[in-house]
């Protein structure tokens, strides 16, 4: 999508006198590169679609493989929560030229029905909606989880940075009834708030912290993906 080329299928229309049963001459300029743009900020714009259109084709081949059983219920939860969390972020970026995912898709002839599904449901196919209230919880636990983690491995460390979106977490996971009262996550989730809430607003986590706050939450959202799996 960032790169378009243009060859010549039939040499003839190019050059009508060389004969068919003749090679053509080599011409480098047939072949020259087209750039979508110009500037940066058209450059970011292509990249903003390309993303978006990759995480669409990423969610319809993951539900055709869970559709396949090629797939176990435990991992298809886990990835097609994370696409949907990446696909808000994709498409927010392009809202400005398109009103709609569909028609996003339909400019682009992006023929993902199943894809198309799971964003208007906004929850895996593995995760029953309870009036919406069981799957938003859900959605939003596996966003914050997230923002988190991808917060720690860009080096944002401070405790105002980190410290809302932490106790945001731990309150969403309060509120989701399937979580059990012991669940494992929530507890190393409480420690890393009870450290954090320790600090002043300024104050940053040293290299260790950060890289043990980042195992641990990487251990939590995987129990958490385990409760999924097994209700």
């Amino acid at each position: 999508m960032r790169t378009k080329y243009i060859f010549v299928s039939n040499w003839h229309d190019v050059c009508p006198s060389t004969p068919s049963n003749h090679a053509p001459v080599n011409k480098p300029e047939l072949y020259e590169e087209v750039k979508l743009y110009r500037t940066a900020r058209e450059r970011e714009k292509y990249d903003n679609m390309a993303d978006l259109y990759a995480v669409v084709n990423t969610l319809q081949s993951l539900e055709k493989a869970y559709i396949k059983d090629a797939i176990v219920a435990k991992e298809y939860t886990a990835a097609c929560s994370k696409l949907l969390v990446q696909y808000k972020a994709a498409f927010r970026q392009v809202h400005s030229e398109f009103r709609s995912i569909e028609e996003f898709m339909k400019k682009y002839r992006l023929d993902c029905p199943a894809a198309l599904e799971r964003i208007k449901e906004d929850r895996p196919i593995t995760i029953k909606d309870d009036k919406g209230n069981t799957s938003k919880c859900i959605a939003d636990i596996v966003s914050l989880f997230i923002t988190v983690m991808d917060k720690l491995r860009l080096e944002i460390k401070a405790m105002d940075e980190i410290h809302p979106d932490l106790k945001e977490l731990n309150e969403t996971m309060s509120r989701l009834s399937l979580l059990p009262a012991d669940f494992e996550g929530r507890e190393k989730v409480k420690t890393w708030l009870t450290t954090l809430s320790g600090m002043s607003a300024s104050e940053e986590l040293d290299e260790g912290q950060v890289r043990q706050m980042l195992f641990d939450l990487e251990s939590a959202y995987n129990a958490f993906n385990r409760v999924l799996h097994d209700n």
